[in-house]
C-alpha cells in the first residue's frame, strides 16, 4: 500500500540517535500504528516491545536480525520482520526511507 487514508498523524517526530533516525506516528482508522521515517548512513540498535514488519521503500542497509549471525543486506523495495521484545542491528549505507507496521 503506498498510501494510506483516514488516518491520525502525530505532529511531533520521534528523533533518535542525534538526528539520524526520525519518525512519526500514523494510526489507521482500524486502529493499526504505523511509523514512517527517514535513516540516515550510520549504526543502530534498536529495541521492540511488539512484533515489526519494516518495509524498506527506499535506500539500503545490512540487518543483524535476533538469533542470526550473518548480516542481510536489505534494498528499497523489501522488508525484514523482527520478533517482540527483541532487539536488532542495522548498517544504513544509504538514506532509507521507512514503513514500520507493529503488531
Amino acid at each position: 500500500m503506498s498510501t494510506f487514508k483516514n488516518v491520525e498523524i502525530t505532529k511531533a517526530a520521534n528523533i533518535y540517535f542525534d538526528g539520524k533516525v526520525t519518525s512519526r506516528v500514523v494510526k489507521l482508522s482500524d486502529g493499526a500504528v504505523k511509523t514512517l521515517g527517514i535513516m540516515m548512513p550510520g549504526s543502530f540498535e534498536f529495541s521492540t516491545e511488539q512484533h515489526e514488519l519494516m518495509e524498506i521503500t527506499a535506500g539500503e542497509m545490512d540487518v543483524l536480525l535476533p538469533g542470526n549471525t550473518e548480516w542481510k543486506r536489505i534494498h528499497g523495495g523489501e522488508s525484514f520482520e523482527v520478533a517482540a521484545n527483541s532487539s536488532f542491528k542495522l548498517e544504513v549505507k544509504s538514506v532509507v526511507d521507512y514503513c514500520c507496521s507493529y503488531s
